[in-house]
């Protein structure tokens, strides 16, 4: 049997389970690629696998979801007598630590917005068009989605006359209503008629999102575009972390601006997280946590609001 047969049988199980596979069918097809498609099954052995976990970078975190996706596909493999033996390996290295996530503050913001203008002299200018690029970043800041789900958004999928966005086909399988402040709606309903006068309508269920050609954005053509604009506006940061600012930090950005807000306005914290868990598509409150990443200004909300309940002056909550 052919790799790429075991793969395709091996997926279809997966999915036809109710399993959120996306992340893992991309990583099998990818090792299925690197090996040749016409491989055969029982012919990949130890050093196919080696090379394709360990990859031309440094060692990182994907190498264990690379680890892991072949594991499951294996352990299928062999028990349904496709191969003999797994040939991947047993002894698995420690994770390195996870990203720490970079805050950007309100003037980087700014800068890296003021530079989707200078975007059309890039080299990158027949991917991503200026104006697209800008609402892209807004709408990830504004509403904190996550990369994924603005690129897979559908006009349908857009109502400014209720200023509401329906996020579906999420990581979790799950469909959300997603409510807009009366700026940013204001910001997509524009370029929701911009992107339809310049890039007209072929049929009901196109992208919110498009390129120059009228087809929808790319993961890889807006990450690229993004570590350009970062260098344009002049953000990095220095504080010895293996990885730049990048593009899933607006969505941090959003939490830790949201939590900064409601300590000043002296809302009850703990009982607005299951809300921001929810509006943020997570299953758990512990996920959403992740996202909290302290920062001074959110440091000092909530020194204010333990001394406002260590000396009286306010409720106890």
């Amino acid at each position: 049997m052919k790799l790429r047969e075991a793969i395709e049988l091996y997926v279809a199980f997966r999915k036809s389970a109710g399993a959120d596979f996306r992340s893992s069918e991309h990583v099998l097809a990818t090792f299925c690629h690197s090996v040749t498609k016409e491989a055969n099954v029982e012919d990949v052995d130890e050093e196919h696998v080696a090379v394709f976990l360990h990859g031309k970078g440094n060692f990182t975190r994907y190498w264990h979801r690379k680890h892991s996706a072949l594991l499951g596909f294996y352990r299928y493999a062999v028990s349904r007598g496709y191969v003999s033996r797994s040939p991947v390996p047993t002894t698995v290295p420690k994770q390195p630590a996870a990203v720490t996530p970079y805050i950007y503050s309100q003037d980087e913001l700014r800068r890296l917005l003021d530079a989707t203008e200078r975007y059309r002299k890039w080299k990158h200018r027949l991917l991503l068009e200026p104006r697209t690029f800008r609402t892209l970043l807004l709408l990830l800041y504004g509403a904190g989605l996550r990369g994924c789900e603005a690129r897979r958004l559908k006009l349908s999928d857009v109502n400014t006359a209720t200023a509401m966005l329906t996020i579906r086909d999420t990581k979790f399988y799950k469909t959300r209503l997603v409510p807009l402040g009366p700026d940013l709606n204001e910001v997509i309903a524009e370029y929701a008629e911009w992107r339809v006068a310049v890039h007209p309508l072929r049929n009901s269920d196109e992208s919110l999102f498009v390129d120059r050609k009228g087809a929808p954005i790319q993961d890889y053509a807006v990450r690229r575009a993004f570590a350009g604009l970062r260098i344009a506006a002049g953000v990095r940061r220095n504080d010895g972390a293996r990885y730049q600012p990048r593009l899933h930090d607006l969505r941090h950005g959003f939490a830790v601006d949201r939590l900064t807000a409601w300590y000043r306005e002296g809302k009850d914290v703990q009982k607005l997280l299951p809300a921001l868990s929810t509006y943020l598509g997570h299953n758990n409150i512990a996920a959403t946590q992740v996202y909290l990443t302290m920062t001074p200004e959110l440091l000092r909300q909530a020194c204010r609001r333990f001394e406002r309940y260590a000396f009286g002056e306010g409720p106890h909550e």
